[in-house]
């Protein structure tokens, strides 16, 4: 049987693997993870919105910005994410009468949770935080821009259809370990990750390099999701 492309580089990233099997509950031996060629670091909203000062604050947001920097150190690659809305997005509580943020809505999409208005395209709100310093990161992807549908993940929007292009970047790339950090973890990291998934990458969440805002339990239910995916929670101390 001829492999794909893709098979063979799930098959030369086998050692990866492995963690992406991990019970959440293990952790790695410390420094067993050593990111090479075919690896990513994928860095999601670490911006001024998500920081306990933002619009949209995440606790203890701003405590990802040191781990991250560190971990960045030890990959060749990595990408990042900017969460970039236009003024009146349909997420935003504030375009429904009568809403209020946290409240939900339904769209043609499915369920929407709707949010302060965050991250409005051009303001220091949605500028990447003060002190993340990951001057080699060799791609922006900028999602939620379309005004009609949210979009947490990395991957692909809301809708579960519309395709941000990272997947085609990856593939191209020669990339198949996708390692997962940054804000919020119950939210557009999980959704990333499980995406991840979906586009056949070996994906792994770093939870101390992440953190949630925790609506009614959603951490829980995220790592849950992530670990019937099969995505591994791993540690930035389990990184060479």
């Amino acid at each position: 049987m001829t492999l794909s492309r893709r098979s063979l580089l799930k098959t030369l990233g086998s050692a990866a693997a492995v963690a992406s099997v991990t019970p959440l509950s293990s952790a790695l031996a410390a420094g067993a993870i050593k990111p090479g060629k075919q690896s990513v670091l994928l860095v999601i909203d670490v911006q001024n919105c998500f920081l306990p000062t933002g619009t949209l604050p995440v606790k203890d947001g701003d405590q990802v910005v040191p781990v991250i920097n560190e971990l960045s150190k030890k990959f060749q690659n990595v990408v990042m994410t900017q969460d970039w809305h236009p003024a009146g997005h349909s997420s935003f509580a504030s375009s429904h009468d009568g809403k209020a943020p946290f409240e939900t809505v339904e769209m043609d999409y499915g369920t929407q949770v709707l949010w302060p208005d965050h991250c409005i395209q051009g303001t220091k709100d949605a500028e990447l935080a003060p002190g993340l310093d990951i001057p080699h990161a060799q791609l922006i992807i900028r999602k939620g821009w379309n005004s009609a549908v949210d979009s947490y993940s990395a991957f692909r929007e809301a809708d579960k259809k519309t395709m941000t292009g990272l997947t085609g970047y990856l593939e191209e790339r020669g990339i198949s370990d996708v390692y997962v950090c940054g804000l919020a973890t119950d939210f557009c990291v999980a959704w990333s990750a499980i995406d991840g998934t979906i586009s056949e990458f070996n994906v792994s969440v770093i939870e101390d390099a992440s953190r949630g805002i925790d609506l009614n339990g959603s951490v829980a239910t995220a790592w849950a999701d992530m670990k019937k995916a099969g995505i591994a929670r791993i540690q930035s101390g389990d990184f060479a």
